[in-house]
């Protein structure tokens, strides 16, 4: 078989998922299984993989399934918990003081809120975080769940204190071979580094700027009683304050400080502008806007998760800094988590683990559960317990409701994980073939000659939604971009920037993100109409910084020291 029909047919796989979820909006309990069947036929058949390798790869996406379903029911355990001590009714009394507009709710909490979690944390989090938290303030389930997914975009490549920029790039790119290269011709590799994720930081502050305006744009459009555009863009002044807001010191910290807190110092900045200047209604229009009355909802913007005040009736009312006192000691414990060697090791001495699984070479899966977001939220959990001086009967309750919404998640991600690693693991064959993901890059990369570097972000978009992670997207694919850059005389720091950015608007339409994000707020099966939305701003996304991959190479004929030297 040609290597062209190869790539095609490692395509089919996504395509049958998009076809299923999108156009015949199956629920993802359904095409997933379907999806992972033929996976594992393709791989066994045309990419001559091994019957054992096909099988450690689904039991690696085993172990990574129970490690997404921790982060799932920490999350929705945290909101339990908060409904139940009187938490939540406080952060909805606490908003209708900021402003009763929904707009403005969504761009703190989904946006502001949710890039700090991600910058924090990674790995989804934000989405399982922000969604249920917009579902107990009142937004609809699937709106909540389109606004999360949204939030995985600007912040995501310095997600998780800098993971997928020092791990996915640092460890995707042959840093030996580069570094030889650089140091002969007077470079090094840490200059070289430092180009590739400033460049990133451009990059995406120059996309993010509209995307708080796109998610309320949205929101109005799809979730509004009038259906209306414009009830979004009313809010262009103060949505693109917002942007501003966080993307400036956002781009400062990726250039000037590195790649661990654009993310996590856009968003404190963010909120210490935007929240007082809501309050004080500066840029605002002067009619507020929120959603039609709950009763008038479509059933399948309904989850199975609602929010009720009289949860908590007869309970002393909680002030509102001390209903938020868990949120900030989730992002405070988050960080600690991750910056400071120590705790770091600590927490990640409990860990099971599989290596080399049925003595497949690389095929490895860890269980770290304290380290983990799931394990972090458990924690803050216990702390909210006695903080909020709740009765051991609130706490029982709020597991037991977390523990029955995880089920439904966990038998879609035991079909979509495995098919995942099957994918990028299909790398070691009995055919000498290229992984499945580098094959389809390739195939782009053929196809389309010099103009690639506007698809590039694209490129690192298949790979995120294939992986649901940037940090793997930019492990499997960094090298392919640095290679193809060099095969067309073009920056390789530039190329490798752009599969970056791509890779973390991918995120926006990674499935297993997409079903995470869903159990949180009880809406399994509706995740094909949630692709629908959220294709929209990962297109923009895609386009514009293929745009300015294409201006900046062949318009303002941006180099590295490797192409300097090669012209």
């Amino acid at each position: 078989m040609s290597q062209t029909l190869l790539s095609i047919l490692a395509f089919v796989p996504l395509v049958l998922a998009g076809v299923l979820l999108i156009g015949f909006r199956w629920p993802a309990k359904y095409a997933m299984p379907l999806v992972f069947v033929l996976t594992a036929l393709i791989g066994l058949l045309a990419w001559d993989m091994t019957f054992n390798r096909v099988l450690a790869s689904t039991l690696q996406g085993l172990i990574l399934t129970a490690a997404i379903l921790w982060i799932i029911f920490g999350a929705i355990l945290l909101l339990n918990t908060l409904k139940h001590s009187g938490g939540i009714a406080a952060i909805r009394r606490g908003f209708s003081n900021i402003s009763p507009d929904r707009r403005v709710q969504a761009l703190i909490v989904a946006w502001l809120f949710g890039c700090f979690i991600e910058g924090a944390s990674g790995f989804g989090t934000p989405a399982a975080v922000a969604a249920p938290l917009l579902v107990a303030l009142g937004f609809p389930a699937l709106a909540a769940v389109v606004l999360g997914m949204m939030v995985q975009s600007t912040p995501v490549s310095f997600g998780a204190v800098g993971t997928p920029i020092l791990v996915g790039v640092g460890g995707g790119l042959d840093k030996t071979g580069i570094g030889e290269q650089l140091i002969a011709l007077g470079s090094n590799w840490d200059v070289f580094f430092h180009l590739i994720f400033s460049r990133v930081a451009i990059i995406h502050a120059l996309c993010g700027i509209l995307m708080p305006l796109i998610m309320l744009s949205i929101m109005t459009r799809f979730f509004g009683r009038n259906k209306s555009w414009a009830e979004g863009l009313a809010m262009a002044p103060f949505a693109v304050f917002t942007g501003l807001c966080f993307v400036i010191p956002y781009a400062a910290a990726g250039v000037f400080l590195g790649p661990e807190f654009p993310s996590m110092i856009g968003a404190l900045v963010g909120l210490a502008i935007v929240v007082p200047a809501a309050k004080a209604g500066f840029l605002l229009p002067k009619e507020s806007w929120d959603f039609a009355p709950a009763s008038e909802w479509p059933a399948e913007w309904m989850g199975k998760i609602e929010m009720k005040l009289d949860d908590v009736a007869g309970k002393t009312p909680i002030s509102v800094p001390m209903a938020w006192a868990p949120y900030l000691l989730l992002a405070v414990f988050l960080v600690i988590s991750r910056v400071f060697p120590e705790v770091k090791a600590a927490l990640m001495s409990l860990s099971f683990g599989w290596k080399d699984i049925l003595g497949e070479t690389g095929v490895s899966g860890t269980l770290e559960p304290l380290y983990l977001p799931g394990g972090i939220l458990c924690m803050v959990v216990i702390v909210t317990f006695f903080l909020h001086r709740m009765r051991a009967g609130e706490l029982v309750a709020a597991v037991s409701e977390s523990s029955k919404t995880l089920l439904g998640a966990g038998f879609v991600l035991i079909f979509t994980i495995p098919m995942v690693r099957i994918l990028i693991n299909s790398g070691v064959n009995g055919s000498d073939l290229v992984s499945m993901p580098v094959a389809m890059a390739q195939l782009v990369a053929n196809s389309v000659g010099s103009v690639y570097p506007f698809f590039a972000p694209a490129v690192g978009a298949l790979g995120a939604f294939i992986a649901g992670s940037n940090t793997v997207s930019n492990l499997m694919l960094s090298q392919f971009q640095f290679n193809t850059a060099g095969l067309l005389g073009l920056s390789g720091a530039l190329m490798v920037a752009l599969q970056s950015v791509g890779a973390a608007a991918g995120n926006m339409i990674a499935i297993h993100n997409v079903v995470a994000a869903s159990a949180t707020v009880g809406l399994l099966g509706r995740e094909g109409v949630t692709l629908r939305k959220t294709m929209l701003p990962t297109l923009y996304y895609l386009i514009l910084a293929g745009s300015i991959g294409l201006i900046g190479f062949y318009v303002m004929g941006i180099g590295d020291p490797l192409t300097v030297a090669a012209g």
